[in-house]
């Protein structure tokens, strides 16, 4: 169906509702019954085939051009592609579980399938297999933009002592010191961060919304955390004043945190989400 003008997945479960858009198979929405969507999508996102910028768009089987020339699109190849269903089926609960991938792409010995489960929760795996004779390496990350109240008022915990490289200071190392925000008298306003060996639970605290994003990962080394700010976000005509509407909290491996695949070698990077009253 047609979820904001894009060609999408829908789905209704006794728990929630969500929207997979088609184009680049990326989760576009996700709403707790009778709760606010946990996704922010740019009211002004473009149509294919430019990327959609919101939701969770699939960063791979790199991240930004990681280890690529200037020559490959920025996050990878499967984001601006047309994705197939491959199955779907429902649990006893109700819960929906869905299996989608992009088509093969020409020269990369590399596979790639998405496994979503709706319910209570939003559970999305992403599992890479190296189809090739040659061990290979990737970077990925499961881009999500986090529906907030207002981006300068929300906190992040479980970030706190992790290391992170600081692309707006020429990714130089530092310390996190508290929860994240966007009120760090460090660089205050705008955060582009990778951190590094992080443990893989963050809680998005959102006072506006009286909620809390509990957030979960596994296979993933890395979690990155950006939002443009007012000044970069006033140059980038899908964001623009709606910036204080999204904190992106990303699961993935990226930076030093490089994924290595033998041949015939599998990895699966996984995300939940559940929302709890704040």
């Amino acid at each position: 169906g047609d979820f904001n003008g894009f060609t999408a997945w829908k789905v209704e479960t006794p728990f929630s509702t969500a929207a997979i858009s088609v184009f680049g198979g990326q989760l576009l929405s996700f709403v707790p019954k009778g709760g606010q969507d946990v996704m922010w999508l740019s009211p002004n996102a473009k149509q294919p085939p430019t990327p959609i910028r919101g939701g969770s768009p699939v960063c791979w089987p790199y991240f930004s051009r990681q280890g690529q020339g200037n020559d490959v699109p920025s996050h990878g190849f499967v984001r601006t592609v047309a994705w197939e269903l491959r199955d779907a089926r429902r649990e006893a609960d109700g819960s929906l579980v869905l299996t989608l991938a992009p088509p093969p792409l020409d020269n990369l010995n590399l596979k790639l399938q998405m496994v979503l489960r709706i319910g209570r929760t939003l559970e999305q795996e992403l599992t890479t297999e190296n189809t090739g004779t040659q061990p290979t390496s990737i970077t990925q990350a499961l881009h999500n933009y986090f529906n907030v109240s207002d981006a300068l008022k929300v906190d992040v915990t479980g970030l706190d002592g992790l290391t992170y490289l600081d692309k707006l200071d020429n990714g130089n190392a530092h310390v996190q010191q508290g929860d994240w925000n966007l009120r760090d008298p460090r660089d205050p306003g705008r955060s582009d961060r990778i951190y590094t060996q992080a443990a893989g639970h963050y809680v998005l605290r959102d006072p506006g919304f009286k909620r809390a994003i509990d957030i979960t990962t596994s296979g993933s080394r890395s979690a990155v955390v950006w939002n443009a700010g007012q000044a970069q976000a006033a140059k980038m005509d899908d964001i623009g004043d709606a910036w204080r509407n999204y904190v992106c909290v990303e699961a993935g491996n990226v930076g030093p945190d490089v994924i290595e695949l033998a041949p015939g070698g599998r990895h699966t990077l996984k995300q939940v989400f559940e929302v709890k009253p704040l």
